[in-house]
C-alpha cells in the first residue's frame, strides 16, 4: 500500500484526506493544531508545526511515505518541496516553491520573463514605502510578501493610508517584508492550470467577484465561465500559461489569478502552486469534470496522468455564493442557532452546499477569507442564472444571532 503525507490537516485538507483513504492510500497527516479536522481522518496523525521542516521530514522518514502534498495552505508549499527534495520523492523543487510563494521573488521572475503585471516595489520600512509610492503610484495594494488569506492586505489611496497600515502588513509577514503593487481596475479571474512535463494547459477560468470596503480582497462569488470577450479570454489563457512556465513549474497544479482590464489587457495578480481554497476544487469538478485532488495525489506519487484525468470533459456554467454578512445573506452578531441545509440543498440547480457556522461564534463584516462561513454551488444554462439560483438558495438558510 502506498502512503502519502499531508502537510496541514485543516478544513480544506479534510476532504482530500478522506478521498486519499478511499483511494486505498495510507494517509499520514501533520498539523500544529491538535483539533485540525483532518487529523482524525488520517491513518497516522502527528501534531507538528509544519513551519519546522526538519520535524516534518522526520515524520515522513519514520512513516516511509511515497509522496507528500498540501491543499490550500500556501505556507506549506515550500515545506512540501523541501521534504520531498530531501527524500528524493516527486517534487516541484524548493526554487519553484520559493518563487511561487514569495511575492517579490515571483514578481521579479515574471518581470524578467516579460509577463504583464502591475508595477511593484519591496517595502520593509516607512521610508521604503514612501519611495515605493513614487514608483508604483496611487491607488495601490499593500500586502505581506509571504502570507495569504487576505491577511495584512490593504488598498492604499493616500500616503497616510500607507503610514496607517504598513505595520499591520509587516506583522503578517514571517520575513517582515511587504510588497506595494499598483491597483489594476478590471475583472478579476481565477485560473486553474495543469502542467505535465512542462506542458501547461488552462483547465478553468472563472470570474472572482469581490465586495467593496476593507474586505475588497476576499472573493465572495465565483462565476464560471469567465465573462470577458473571446479575444481577451484567449489572451488571459496565454498569459496564465506563460506565467506558470516562467516560474518554472513543470509538473503540478497552478493557480494563477489575473485581472482583465477594460483596455483589453491582462495582468497577473499572483500564481500559486497548489490546489486553491475557496471551493475552487469543487468549481473545477462541477464545471469541467476534472478532479484536482486525484491529480494532486497522482503528481505526489509520480503516477501517470492521462488526458482523460487532466483535461476538461465538459463545460457546465455555475456560480458559488459564499455565506457572508451583508450584503451577503448572513446577519452580524453572535450565533445562537443555525438551521439545517435541507431547504438550501433542495433548491433547483444546487449541487453542493455547506456551512461552517457554530453556535457562539461571532459573524463579522467581510474582511478576511475566514469570514466566509459556508457556500452554495448552483448550476444553470448560464452563470448569471446559476448565481440567481445560488443567491435564492443561500437566503433560505436560517441563522439566528444575539
Amino acid at each position: 500500500m502506498s502512503s502519502v503525507l499531508f502537510v496541514g490537516a485543516g478544513r480544506h485538507q479534510r476532504r482530500a484526506i478522506a478521498q486519499a483513504r478511499a483511494r486505498g492510500l495510507r494517509v499520514v497527516a501533520v498539523d500544529r493544531n491538535p483539533e485540525a479536522p483532518g487529523l482524525a481522518l488520517a491513518d497516522v496523525s502527528e501534531v507538528v508545526d509544519f513551519a519546522d521542516v526538519d520535524a516534518v521530514e522526520d515524520v515522513a522518514r519514520r512513516h516511509d511515505v511515497d509522496g507528500a502534498l498540501t491543499v490550500s495552505a500556501d505556507r506549506a508549499v515550500p515545506v512540501v518541496a523541501a521534504v520531498t527534495e530531501r527524500l528524493g520523492l516527486r517534487t516541484i523543487g524548493t526554487g519553484v516553491a520559493h518563487r511561487m510563494t514569495h511575492k517579490i521573488a515571483m514578481r521579479r521572475t515574471l518581470a524578467e520573463e516579460g509577463v504583464p503585471q502591475p508595477p511593484f516595489a519591496a517595502v520593509r520600512s516607512l521610508a521604503e514605502g514612501r519611495a515605493a509610492l513614487e514608483t508604483v503610484g496611487l491607488p495601490a495594494v499593500l500586502k505581506p510578501v509571504d502570507s495569504g488569506g487576505q491577511r495584512g492586505l490593504f488598498r492604499i489611496e493616500t500616503a497616510g493610508d500607507l503610514e496607517s497600515h504598513l505595520h499591520s502588513a509587516l506583522a503578517e509577514s514571517p520575513g517582515r517584508e511587504a510588497i506595494l503593487e499598483g491597483f489594476v481596475e478590471g475583472t478579476e479571474m481565477n485560473g486553474i492550470v495543469v502542467v505535465r512535463n512542462g506542458d501547461a494547459r488552462m483547465v478553468t477560468l472563472s470570474d472572482r467577484l469581490r465586495p467593496d470596503g476593507v474586505g475588497f480582497g476576499v472573493g465572495w462569488i465565483h462565476l464560471y465561465p469567465a465573462s470577458i470577450h473571446s479575444d481577451q479570454l484567449g489572451l488571459a489563457e496565454r498569459v496564465a500559461e506563460r506565467s506558470v512556465a516562467a516560474l518554472g513549474l513543470r509538473d503540478g497544479i497552478a493557480f494563477p489569478q489575473l485581472i482583465a482590464s477594460p483596455d483589453g489587457g491582462v495582468s497577473v495578480v499572483e500564481v500559486a502552486a497548489r490546489i486553491p481554497g475557496g471551493q475552487m476544487a469543487d468549481l473545477v469538478r462541477h464545471a469541467v469534470g476534472v478532479d484536482l485532488v486525484e491529480l494532486a495525489l497522482r503528481f505526489a506519487l509520480g503516477e501517470p496522468i492521462p488526458d482523460d484525468v487532466a483535461l476538461p470533459r465538459f463545460s457546465q456554467p455555475l456560480a458559488i455564493r459564499f455565506l457572508t454578512a451583508s450584503p451577503g445573506p448572513l446577519p452580524t452578531g453572535t450565533v445562537t442557532r443555525v438551521g439545517p441545509l435541507d431547504a438550501v440543498l433542495g433548491q433547483r440547480g444546487v449541487v453542493q452546499a455547506e456551512t461552517y457556522l457554530t453556535v457562539g461564534e461571532t459573524i463579522r463584516p467581510v474582511r478576511l477569507d475566514g469570514d466566509r462561513r459556508g457556500y452554495v454551488i448552483a448550476t444553470a444554462p448560464t452563470s448569471i442564472e446559476a448565481l440567481q439560483r445560488a443567491e435564492q438558495a443561500a437566503g433560505l438558510l436560517e441563522v439566528e444571532v444575539a
